[in-house]
């Protein structure tokens, strides 16, 4: 059975709150600093997704061994509105939030395995995989 640990975000605090729970796990799994940087990085920017566009959601730390290969999965889901056209948003320089459009392109970049599975009025759930090498 894997090991699965999550936050449910409703304030900016528990994004922070994931935030440490990744780098903690990370670390256990045997990341190096940089890789733990670059989880924590993703973590921060879906947790903040949930936050701002969803309102409330989850984050799910989830540790991975398949045949001796280790890693983590992060599960970002909410049941928010939905992503309504998932090829702008992974385009870069995309916001609608008046930022820098680095979000979900730059998650993708930073993980190993990315998707997204999202509904119209039924939320959206993102898992980023990041493997040790």
């Amino acid at each position: 059975m894997a090991y699965r640990s999550s936050v449910d975000i409703h304030t900016e605090w528990d994004i922070v709150a994931a935030r440490q729970l990744g780098r903690n796990e990370a670390k256990k799994i045997g990341f190096g600093t940089v890789d733990q940087a670059r989880i924590t990085t993703a973590i921060s920017e879906l947790a903040r997704n949930i936050y701002l566009y969803a309102g409330t959601g989850k984050i799910e730390i989830e540790r991975l061994n398949e045949s001796g290969v280790f890693g983590i999965a992060i599960i970002a889901s909410d049941e928010g509105p939905g992503i309504p056209d998932v090829r702008k948003v992974m385009e870069d320089g995309f916001s609608t939030s008046g930022g820098l459009g680095a979000g979900m392109p730059g998650v993708k970049r930073l993980m190993d395995d990315f998707r997204i599975d999202t509904e119209k009025g039924k939320g959206t759930t993102i898992t980023a995989i990041k493997w040790l090498r």
